[in-house]
């Protein structure tokens, strides 16, 4: 058997590729950037041959980096941007139109009736989710409307719909393979998660033909092997879970109560609720964590939609900083925002609000405010979204939180997480290992081949970096808690004209 676990990251800004070895260390990693696409306010789009291309890219570049060929890798598991919709020709492999993105709004209108309509209980005692433009239902019945022909396809059994795992175990396959795992397809409003299938009723409602869909799998399992196109060996694709869930298995969050939150492009914190999905009395949404050797475990979470994308946009929109990393220098030079609070709603309002016509607003600002006080509010607001949810989660779960495990990028700058136990007034703790969505992958493929025995093999590999404790006076707390409570309520104002012209 091979020494190491190749595990791929498609990202929602990057595609990435990590090399792991037995003790779960990183050997290589390869990464790269890919373009955006804005083809009109709210919309999100990204090129899916791009996605493959730049996938497939670092994979290679991560082994020639590692110095190993294909016969040293056991295995390869698959973490992906989730709710991401793409729609392509069975015969030809060609995307019909440019993957539509989780962030993507085009669909608000269509979820406002849909919600006007009374479904909202129907869907979500189905799927644990809400009616949002999020999810991945929507964007392939807005494909199948709009697109010359697409309707005609689908139903001719011509076109495959996928989220980028199974784009991604398509090409990787040469087009043998034509899955999805339980945690992506528990993201389509589509799936069923309590009979573990897709859902007749719901297909029937967004008009979506079931001979698009893809087999659903577990998480953990030989699924089929990559063929040639990445190294000339014939790898066994053998993990795949959504990038949240991923994190949560490589957080090592596997018994019930375990508790993790991923700062990437935008910030999404899960709970382990175990053998059981607890419907969400708080806009949680209840979800599937992951399936192995036929147990299924299920999950609370709460989606912040911009996180670390707030410091992309100090970078690009607004040009105050060079590079991301910047933020945290240029945040430091002032002791806190001056009163300055920024709620980045720029694509609607998440968790627990789940406002899809909120903007992003800044409120607060004097003459004084400077570049280093919309810096400081920037990083604040991940934050302050991170308490709104984990609140939810605690009054959804009957008991308090006293530890929250963090990974991703933004988890770097110790001025943030500082703040964030401050915040939440309980203990912030960072691995040793903060690329966990991708290590979540290359547990689940590397316990399928039997590269590692079992969980508890794995448990001990899970190492403490930094802790933060809170130090910050309750009294402070509380004020910050509540102006941003005001903040909130002054991006949701923006949209009550809409409602009143509806």
């Amino acid at each position: 058997m091979g020494k190491y676990i190749l595990s791929l990251d498609q990202g929602t800004t990057s595609s990435r590729a990590i090399v792991f070895d037995h003790q779960g260390s990183i050997i290589a990693t390869a990464q790269k950037e890919f373009k955006q696409i804005f083809p009109q306010p709210g919309w999100v789009e990204h090129d899916a041959m791009e996605i493959w291309t730049s996938q497939a890219s670092v994979a290679a570049e991560a082994l020639l980096k590692a110095r190993i060929s294909g016969d040293n890798v056991a295995a390869i598991g698959i973490t992906n941007q989730r709710e991401t919709t793409i729609v392509w020709d069975r015969k030809t492999g060609k995307p019909i139109h440019n993957a539509i993105v989780w962030q993507d709004r085009r669909t608000a209108a269509y979820c406002d009736e849909l919600k006007k309509s009374g479904r909202e209980d129907f869907i979500k005692n189905k799927t644990g989710l809400r009616i949002d433009a999020y999810f991945s239902a929507t964007k392939v019945k807005w494909l199948l409307d709009n697109i010359p022909g697409a309707r005609q396809r689908a139903e001719n059994g011509e076109l495959a719909f996928g989220t980028v795992d199974s784009w991604l175990t398509w090409n990787f396959s040469n087009s043998q393979l034509h899955i999805t795992d339980v945690s992506n397809a528990s993201r389509t409003l589509l799936f069923n998660i309590h009979d573990m299938k897709w859902d007749e009723e719901l297909l029937s409602l967004f008009n979506i033909p079931a001979s698009m869909l893809p087999e659903v799998k577990s998480s953990s399992e030989v699924y089929g092997y990559s063929e040639a196109n990445l190294t000339p060996y014939r790898i066994p694709i053998a993990g795949i879970a959504g990038d949240q869930q991923a994190a949560l298995f490589g957080q090592l969050c596997t018994a019930p109560g375990m508790i993790k939150n991923t700062y990437g492009t935008g910030c999404f914190m899960v709970l382990n609720t175990g053998d059981k999905p607890i419907p969400s009395q708080n806009n949680l949404l209840t979800t599937v964590a992951w399936q192995i050797n036929g147990k299924t475990t299920y999950a609370l979470e709460g989606s912040i939609f911009i996180g670390g994308a707030v410091v992309q946009w100090l970078r690009d929109g607004l040009g105050i900083i060079r590079h991301s990393a910047d933020v945290e220098k240029l945040a430091a030079t002032v002791p806190h925002s001056d009163g300055v609070y920024f709620v980045p709603a720029f694509a609607g309002l998440g968790a627990p609000y789940w406002n899809q016509h909120a903007r992003g607003t800044m409120v607060g600002l004097t003459r004084g405010s400077g570049a280093a006080h919309v810096a400081r509010a920037a990083l604040d607001s991940i934050a302050f979204q991170t308490m709104d949810v984990l609140k939810a989660m605690e009054r959804d779960a009957g008991m308090p939180i006293t530890e929250l495990r963090v990974d991703g990028g933004a988890t770097r700058n110790n001025l943030l997480m500082q703040f964030q136990a401050d915040l939440l007034q309980i203990r912030v703790v960072r691995p040793v290992i903060t690329e966990t969505t991708a290590l979540g992958a290359a547990y689940l493929a590397g316990l399928a081949v039997g590269f590692w025995d079992n969980i508890d093999s794995i448990a001990a590999q899970w190492k403490i970096d930094a802790t933060f404790d809170p130090s910050m006076d309750p009294q402070q707390q509380s004020k910050y808690c509540k102006d941003w409570k005001r903040a909130i309520r002054a991006a949701q104002a923006w949209t009550e004209d809409d409602d009143e012209n509806a």
